[in-house]
């Protein structure tokens, strides 16, 4: 049973399904119609995928609208495709490519299901009568003692997709399911071998599901052509080492591609996008101990506005492949500020930080925001550091505490 906390019979459920083409979410509207629910499926056509058509490791492309209808085919239920692809292009795409040219790592698949799939699925899975919208994601829903419900990682390690999806609001869990949550990859590999699904060996999704080639400054360069300006790389001791073609092609804790020779290891340690400077230095300037947060989606117990300075003990993941660490949430002025004591290296603007009630591989999710760039307010010292203060402070540290805080 696919388990989905629904009241009565499965037959007097109505269970809408996001159907992406894939592996994932064709099993789970298999088992779901195997164990007698009310099935419909609908797929969301997001982007002009002329390109991408028959390319492994695309999501939503032609080919994957193919493999939806000829799943829902075979299984004998209603499958509908919706052409979302102006508000995709604004809400994600758009948002991807003013987040490059900020200086900013967004992470595209986070707003796609924050703006697009729980949203619009959610409200179209409505005005059909659906009692549940269930998703191939591998992240799992539980219900809490207050009978609201919650998000937890998943089972299967490799494939917890909780990273992506901290955005859900309680609203929408309510009516969202996941039935992958609590399999791994490889039996869910083996029932849709039972079931005889034709997409049983189709390989996953890897690449931004709009980037058809897997370059996605050709993207930006595409819809920005002004978007690739030549600057300055600038060594955070302030020497000029290099030339760039764009800030588009740099992240944040890049090593590799930095187009300078040195005879010491650089990453990047901060994109400067108004000035078109990439700045480089030693992988010790990248360590933050304290990350900065907006848009801010809370799924805790405690109203995240009686959080005070003292804040709250929890734990974070800043990037998807890392394992959560231990920090604390604090709230200040109306700002959320995640203090790391253990540090962290390459922290990114537009990246996302995702809060979680423990360091446990079943943890609880309790939501997360947007990583930005701190204020000059809070670049305590910062002023003493670049005012005569080269005596005290050797280039290196100086440089280390601009390219920090965001000065010049």
């Amino acid at each position: 049973m696919a388990g989905l906390d629904l009241s009565g019979r499965p037959g007097d459920s109505r269970v809408v399904v996001a159907m992406s083409g894939g592996v994932d979410s064709s099993v789970v509207a298999a088992m779901l119609k195997r164990d007698g629910y009310d099935v419909v499926g609908l797929t969301l056509q997001l982007y002009d995928h002329g390109e991408a058509v028959h390319r492994a490791g695309a999501c939503c492309a032609g080919q994957d609208i193919h493999d939806a209808r000829r799943v829902a085919e075979m299984l004998n239920i209603p499958h509908y495709v919706l052409d979302y692809e102006s508000r995709f292009r604004e809400d994600v795409i758009e948002q991807f490519v003013d987040s490059y040219l900020a200086g900013e790592t967004p992470v595209p698949c986070i707003e796609c299901n924050r703006k697009i799939k729980f949203r619009d699925l959610l409200d179209t899975a409505r005005e059909l009568g659906a009692s549940a919208l269930a998703t191939g994601h591998y992240i799992s829903s539980r219900l809490l003692p207050d009978g609201k419900r919650g998000l937890y990682r998943a089972l299967d390690p490799l494939k917890d997709q909780s990273y992506f999806l901290y955005g859900t609001t309680q609203e929408q869990l309510s009516l969202l399911r996941f039935p992958l949550g609590e399999m791994s990859k490889s039996e869910t590999r083996a029932i849709a071998h039972d079931l005889g699904l034709v997409v049983a060996d189709k390989s996953d999704s890897q690449d931004i599901c709009f980037v058809p080639n897997g370059k996605y400054t050709d993207v930006i360069e595409k819809l920005r052509p002004e978007a690739a300006l030549s600057g300055e790389i600038v060594h955070i001791d302030g020497r000029v080492i290099g030339q760039h073609n764009g800030v588009i092609h740099y992240t944040i804790g890049q090593r590799r591609g930095l187009g300078v020779a040195s005879g010491e290891p650089l990453y990047v340690i901060r994109i400067d996008a108004a000035s078109a400077k990439v700045f480089v230095g030693p992988r010790e300037a990248l360590e933050t101990k304290r990350v900065y947060l907006r848009d801010v989606n809370w799924l805790g117990d405690v109203p995240l506005e009686q959080i005070g300075p003292t804040g709250l003990e929890l734990a974070v993941r800043v990037r998807s492949t890392r394992p959560p660490q231990p920090a604390r949430l604090c709230r200040s002025g109306g700002e959320v500020i995640i203090e790391l004591p253990e540090g962290e290296f390459g922290v990114s603007p537009g990246q996302a930080c995702v809060f979680y009630d423990s360091t446990d591989p079943r943890a609880r999710v309790l939501g997360g925001g947007s990583i930005i760039r701190p204020k000059a307010k809070d670049a305590e010292g910062l002023a003493s550091l670049t005012q005569g203060a080269a005596t005290s402070y050797t280039p290196h540290v100086l440089g280390a505490a601009q390219a920090r805080f965001g000065a010049e």
